[in-house]
């Protein structure tokens, strides 16, 4: 659903006319904001517990007008309400602690914890949801070899 949209906004030229500021742009990687239910703190461990959204990145172009017009297009295009579900927000992230994981999700956790614990020795407290950006399609790339940048929002102890 949200590379139909994105990809509907990139050759939107083609068909339609365009946009004020339109102009040409390469997709990012998907990102994914992760967190666990109730507020409690995330925990690799209990997936049970996992709440997830996935994102990508569009250009400063798309207005919430155009955004709209992009999804009805999609709905009427693929005669599906699936589209419905996608939604225009902005995220601003602030300031965070990062670093890349090579290798399979499943293998994450540990790199997860030490980001953690390095935020937590360097004098700052978790805030907000964790972040990934996902290099490489899983479906193409041997587990081994996928890189995902973990970021976690921190702010400093008071």
């Amino acid at each position: 659903m949200l590379f139909g949209v994105v990809y509907t906004i990139k050759f939107w030229d083609k068909k339609f006319p365009i946009p004020d500021k339109f102009a040409k742009f390469t997709l990012t990687p998907i990102e994914g904001l992760w967190w666990a239910k109730g507020d409690r703190e995330f925990d690799v461990s209990k997936p049970e517990d996992w709440q997830w959204t996935v994102m990508l990145r569009l250009p400063e172009f798309v207005t919430p007008e155009f955004f709209n017009k992009v999804v009805e297009e999609c709905i009427s295009n693929k005669q599906s309400d699936i589209y419905k579900k996608a939604r225009l927000e902005y995220f601003k992230e602030g300031l965070c602690a990062q670093l890349m994981h090579i290798g399979p999700y499943s293998q994450e956790g540990e790199n997860i914890m030490k980001l953690h614990d390095f935020a937590r020795l360097s004098g700052y407290e978790l805030s907000g949801k964790h972040h990934e950006l996902y290099f490489g399609d899983p479906r193409r790339t041997a587990p081994e070899k996928l890189k995902t940048i973990l970021r976690q929002p921190i702010r400093k102890n008071i």
